[in-house]
């Protein structure tokens, strides 16, 4: 029997064990933290005991889209995906917000005169998205089964985020568009800039962004359990620094060794093993900002000023579309900005179980500069603030997340980057490096499998399937 040792159990990790032992492998896998999961984690010792926070990944448009998490029927390891009323709301200073619901006459009620663009824009892509999905949920170089499907959607994509707001007349579109396309953490005014918001607004309608129930590692929970039905195993707390301490952990040297590591994991743990091409491409891989995150457990609900808000799982906290341009090209260059551009989640309004009494958690994060040492409560609580004024009375204990904390957390969060690589034009359409074949290192048997791969960031073991199909393939 091969033998096959993954280093990393995030979601790309555990879903290339379960591959590899699906296909008779006896795989090992190696985690460096305590418990397994890399960000798809849960904890309730954050602030007030027993209250629930995720703490990296929160919603999963691409785990219930992902064709290899569905082929695997998770459900029947206890995953459950719960869908809030409305899936993200984006509010505005004036009272107005934009929703995006899978009930598409729920966004253009919201949306007013651009309801009816915004249908003929999303419309044909929710018609079409298992297709479309199973497009682009593979790398750039491929040979497309549906070639009008990713044609069509490839147009758009290219576009900047900018131009592909544009088209609509009023603000709710236009910052509703903006907030999701800034998911790209970076600046959203060149090409490719639309690619991250198209796709993200197409699964809110296609499939809605989900929450997973009893928390993100929930994800993990069932992914372990599949992955032990094979007779994989997890080894957790041995941090790999070398492919010379395989042996050492498994008995022999492995015939595939796959990283669930960023592009600095690569290059510590296999060093001089990589031909000189692949190791300048890696080393010029870069970070995109990073994350600051604060969880909240607050007395009751946030009073936010638009009573829709209350019932969105996900919302974007940025104003206008103008100030979300300018916020994420400040921060891509550097500059932390009084007004940064805030993710928050209010999961609890459809898993309860994650609250205790009427103490709820709050997740939110900002956008902040690569590395950043500062502290950035102030400016989440003030962002909140904005569009729910009272916010700040209602806050009971907090935890932090600095981008420091991060990286010491999870190595795969360079500077604090938790997409563990910046979404430039470039590596959008080629990471980690322009390859046939994105997965290979060029090192026989070694493989990459981390959102440093296509199809990058979200919780939807699509680049570990890849990976371990590419490995499997020259298994044969």
């Amino acid at each position: 029997m091969s033998t096959a040792v993954v280093i990393g159990s995030g979601p790309n990790g555990l879903a290339a064990a379960i591959r590899l032992a699906q296909a008779g492998l006896s795989v090992t896998v190696v985690e460096g933290h305590e418990r397994p999961g890399g960000g798809t984690r849960s904890d309730d010792q954050l602030t007030v005991p027993g209250v629930l926070h995720d703490v990296c990944a929160a919603f999963h448009p691409t785990g219930l889209a992902s064709p290899f998490f569905a082929s695997l029927g998770l459900e029947r390891h206890g995953l459950q995906w719960l869908h809030p009323e409305i899936d993200l709301a984006h509010p505005l200073d004036d009272g107005r917000a934009g929703l995006a619901a899978r009930d598409m006459d729920v966004t253009a009620a919201s949306l007013g005169r651009d309801g009816a663009r915004w249908r003929r824009i999303f419309e044909p892509m929710v018609r079409n998205f298992d297709d479309l999905i199973g497009e682009v949920f593979q790398p750039v170089v491929h040979a497309p089964r549906h070639p009008v499907t990713l044609g069509r959607f490839g147009v758009k994509a290219l576009m900047p985020a900018t131009w592909q707001s544009a088209r609509f007349g009023d603000e709710p579109a236009k910052a509703l568009f903006m907030g999701v396309a800034a998911h790209k953490f970076g600046t959203l005014t060149g090409p490719l800039g639309a690619s991250v918001g198209l796709m993200l607004t197409g699964a809110a309608h296609a499939v809605g962004w989900p929450v997973a129930a009893g928390g993100t590692e929930s994800i993990t929970r069932a992914l372990l359990t599949e992955l032990a039905s094979y007779g994989g195993t997890v080894v957790t707390g041995v941090r790999v620094r070398s492919l010379d301490e395989l042996p050492g952990l498994v008995g022999s040297r492995p015939e595939v060794v796959i990283l669930d590591t960023a592009p600095a994991g690569v290059l510590e743990i296999v060093g001089d093993r990589l031909p000189a091409r692949v190791r300048r491409a890696l080393t010029r891989y870069t970070y995109g900002p990073a994350a600051f995150k604060v969880d909240f457990a607050i007395e009751g609900d946030i009073p936010w000023t638009n009573p829709d808000c209350a019932r969105a799982g996900t919302l974007h906290l940025g104003g206008t579309a103008r100030e979300m341009v300018a916020i994420e090209a400040a921060t891509a260059r550097g500059e932390m900005q009084e007004r940064p551009f805030v993710l928050l989640g209010q999961q609890y309004l459809v898993d309860r179980a994650r609250s205790v009494g009427t103490t709820n958690p709050i997740y939110a994060y900002a956008h902040v500069p690569a590395g950043y040492t500062g502290d950035a409560t102030d400016a989440i609580i003030g962002q909140i603030e904005r569009f729910a004024p009272g916010f700040r009375d209602r806050i009971l204990a907090t935890s932090t997340w600095s981008p420091a904390d991060w990286e010491a957390y999870n190595p795969n969060y360079v500077g604090g980057d938790i997409s563990a690589g910046a979404n430039t034009a470039r590596q959008i359409a080629f990471r980690p490096r322009i390859a046939a074949n994105p997965y290979t290192l060029g090192v026989d048997g070694v493989y990459l499998c981390s959102s440093a791969t296509p199809p990058g960031g979200g919780v939807h073991g699509m680049s570990g399937f890849h990976a371990a199909e590419t490995a499997l393939a020259r298994l044969r």
